[in-house]
């Protein structure tokens, strides 16, 4: 089986995206749609496919679409992405999208809700949980290796000088953060936030939260745009009551540690994945392989709701931030623009 692809959106994110589809034996790019005219001409003869200028064009032109890839932009890097996705998904076609799900959590309860009410299948490209060496220490977890999970500590953080908004940060990096988060330890309960600008920063560029679970387990996040390159991309420890594991730069290190031995079992580059990039790929190809094999809906890995969870986690972060409180994280109220 086949799928025909359309990416929307084809600046650097999109082409990659474009990329993997054009290497992938099952999937076919037939189209390519971006509302700047010479970038959608110009993926359009690298990628395939023929462009297009908007997705209403697109959907009218009657071309017939599998899955579409929506790698648009805009404020805190989410802020292009709703209204493609929902003509999208009001079509009936299966969607990819890009992180943030939205910078407007009322935007993205919407897609959720309306791709369920549809019953479409739709996925954000949470990539990092998508690697061997993440999937083997879900698979400790799930198997009980841990024991019963007492914490989490993650940091995430890289070099991104751009000043946008206050909230940039949080709202366009730590999806990511909160994803693989919840990826191993479940949803979160309860958030308190610190943050602070570094040196000429006019956004909050640097952050830690605390983190109180709904299983019971404690945890933590820093994050920064203020990192450098020697920093490492990001590490992830999660402990429990058998031992814990330590996950480096998503891909590249994972160590067992068990309790009452010190004895560690270490894998390096698991499944032949030597660093971040090569995530895109097996985040593409674990949706393909789901649609070819007729996901439901609801049974979507990395999908929208998941993408929202994580949003609503950084929305009460930054309400905890404002208020110097403690937030419930069902407490967050999805309205247009933020939380109150």
């Amino acid at each position: 089986m086949t799928l025909k692809v359309a990416i929307v959106g084809v600046g650097n994110i999109g082409s990659i995206h474009a990329s993997v589809y054009k290497d992938h034996p099952n999937t076919e790019i037939v189209a390519v749609c971006d509302i700047v005219k010479i970038k959608a001409d110009n993926a359009a003869t690298k990628f395939g496919g023929k462009a297009f200028y908007s997705v209403s064009e697109m959907l009218a032109s009657g071309i017939k679409l599998d899955l579409v890839s929506v790698c648009t932009k805009g404020e805190e890097n989410g802020g292009e992405h709703f209204a493609p996705t929902m003509e999208l998904l009001k079509a009936g076609i299966p969607v990819l999208g890009e992180k943030p799900i939205s910078n407007n959590v009322e935007e993205g309860r919407q897609m959720v809700e309306l791709a369920s009410q549809n019953k479409i299948p739709y996925a954000v490209n949470l990539n990092h949980r998508f690697t061997p060496a993440a999937e083997k220490a879900k698979g400790w977890v799930d198997a009980g290796r841990l024991g019963k999970l007492h914490m989490i500590n993650m940091r995430m953080w890289i070099n991104n000088p751009v000043e946008s908004s206050p909230w940039f940060h949080l709202r366009a990096l730590h999806p990511h953060s909160f994803d693989v988060i919840r990826y191993f330890c479940g949803d979160v309960k309860r958030v308190g936030a610190f943050m602070m600008k570094g040196e000429g920063r006019e956004i909050w560029s640097n952050t830690q939260i605390i983190l109180e679970f709904e299983n019971g387990a404690i945890g933590n996040l820093v994050g920064s745009y203020d990192a450098g390159a020697s920093y490492g991309l990001e590490l992830c420890e999660v402990v429990g009551s058998k031992g814990r594991f330590v996950l480096e730069d998503a891909c590249e290190q994972l160590t067992f540690y068990p309790r009452t031995s010190i004895e560690t079992e270490s894998y390096s580059y698991l499944g032949g994945m030597r660093s971040f990039p090569e995530t895109f790929k097996s985040r593409i190809h674990a949706f393909v392989d789901q649609l070819i094999s007729g996901v439901s809906y609801d049974q979507v890995d990395g999908s929208g709701d998941d993408a929202l969870k994580a949003q609503q986690i950084i929305e009460a972060a930054i309400r905890s931030f404002e208020t110097g409180t403690i937030v419930d994280v069902k407490d967050i109220e999805l309205i247009s623009g933020g939380v109150k």
